[in-house]
Order: structure tokens, then sequence, then C-alpha cells
């Protein structure tokens, strides 16, 4: 099956989009359903600084997902602090049916094998639930959407796991099925993991093949994706499409969006 991942530009309207991204890349059906819930898999390093989806995106999402009868919005600890309180970027989402989860203070696990190490997993996180990763456009090889698995480890000292980086990443890919659904979250770029400042750039890339979306934002901000570890690692791994001339890019086309990023970024 080909991979499929829609490029369209950010209105007002960002529910809109969404709504013009599946419209593009197909329903989402067999992933909304009242039979599941939906974890979606914020990414955010620091609450103090602004890399991280928008409010309105994770808002978008949720509202997608609107037969799923609980959505949590998860991250874990980290030397920075409790992923709780990372959480309250978005505690305006809260309420009966969207909540907060952290990860690391779950006591209900199972033991997945992360680069040879034997890690308890939030049970929330395995199939039947929908896993949703959304993370912003940067300039980092080391990814996005994929490196946001990090962050399924609920212990603090995630740095040890930055000498063996692919392996984990794509270890917790496969130990809880995969991701359902990528979100790239383009209103800001940023230059790599630290800068605190993104670029408007007002984009949103969507998929439901993780490696493809990775490899086509990749492409965005100007690497290229056969050079970025955790892509090719998924490719010999099979778990998705990192050749950006076998993917399906849909809506907006990368070469105009490259030449617009090009600019706004130099």
């Amino acid at each position: 099956m080909v991979s499929k991942v829609a490029i369209v530009e950010l209105s007002d309207d960002v529910q809109g989009s969404f709504k013009q991204v599946f419209k593009l890349i197909g329903k989402i059906d067999d992933l909304n359903t009242v039979d599941r819930s939906v974890v979606i898999k914020v990414g955010v390093f620091d609450h103090k600084k602004s890399q991280h989806s928008t409010v309105s995106i994770v808002d978008a999402i949720a509202k997608s997902f609107n037969k799923a009868p609980k959505i949590f919005l998860a991250e874990s600890d980290n030397y920075k602090g409790k992923g709780s309180e990372r959480l309250q970027i978005w505690k305006s989402l809260f309420n009966e049916r969207v909540v907060p989860f952290n990860l690391s203070d779950d006591t209900e696990t199972r033991d997945v094998k992360i680069a040879d190490e034997k890690i308890g997993f939030s049970h929330i996180v395995f199939k039947p639930n929908v896993f949703v990763s959304t993370h912003v456009l940067r300039s980092s090889e080391r990814g996005t959407i994929l490196k946001n698995l990090l962050g399924l480890i609920p212990d603090r000292k995630k740095m040890r796991f930055h000498k063996k980086l692919e392996t984990t990443l794509l270890d917790a890919y496969e130990a809880i099925g995969g991701i359902d659904l990528a979100v790239l979250d383009g209103t800001y770029t940023f230059s790599g993991l630290t800068s605190e400042k993104g670029i408007k750039t007002n984009v949103l890339l969507v998929g439901r093949d993780a490696v493809a979306v990775e490899a086509v934002g990749t492409t965005l901000v100007g690497l290229n994706p056969e050079k970025i570890p955790v892509i090719k690692e998924a490719m010999n791994r099979g778990l998705g499409e990192g050749d950006v001339e076998k993917i399906k890019v849909l809506g907006s086309s990368i070469e105009s969006l490259k030449e617009k990023f090009r600019q706004q970024l130099a």
C-alpha cells in the first residue's frame, strides 16, 4: 500500500484544516470508534518553551476522534520535572472525556524490551487504544514524530538512551504496535532541538505512516531523510516508507513549500 502524507496550509479554522487532511488521505473511521480510546502523545521537553504542538492543533486532533470514549493527553516525567506539570499547557482542553495522563504515574504497566532493557510501559499506550504522535516541525537529525516515542519511557533518566537512540525509538514503536496517526504541527518551524522561538510557517502534515510523515517533514526543513538515522533504521525494519519519491504527497506540493521554507528559515 502506498504511504500517503497530506500537507495543508493552516487557516484560522484549524478543525477545517483537519477535515481537509482527511479528505486527502482518507477517513479514519477504523480509528474513530466508540470501542477505542485514543492516546495523544504530545511532545514537550520543557513547558517553559514553545517547542510543542499548539493548543489549537491538539484540540483539533481530539475533536477528530469525536466517537472515542476517552482521549488521553499523555506525557512522562523527565529531568525538567513532572509530565503532569508539562501537560498543563493544554489544560483548557481538559474535560470528562479529554484527560491528562502522566505515563510515569501509571502503576498498571506492561514490561517490554527496549534497547536491551526491561521497561514497564503504561497500559494505555497499547492496542486496542489508538496511538497518535504529535510534535513540531524542526530541523533536527534526531527526528520529531519518532523521537516523541522516547517519552514513553517513564523514568526521568532518559538521557542514557541517546547513545542508542534509533534502537530505543523503534523498539518502542514495535512494542506498542506502531503509531496510528502522525501529526506534524508546522504552525511554527524550529531550528534544532533547543531553539525557543520558531518561525511562523502555518503548515500541517498528517499521515497514517509515521515514517513517511517524518520523511516529508524532514525534507521540508531542508534535510535529507536518507541521512536521518531513525528513518533509515525504520525502513530497514520495514516499519514505514522513508523514500519521499515513493510517498504520495497530497495537498500542497513539497517543492513550493521548500522554497517558502528556505526563504523564511534562512
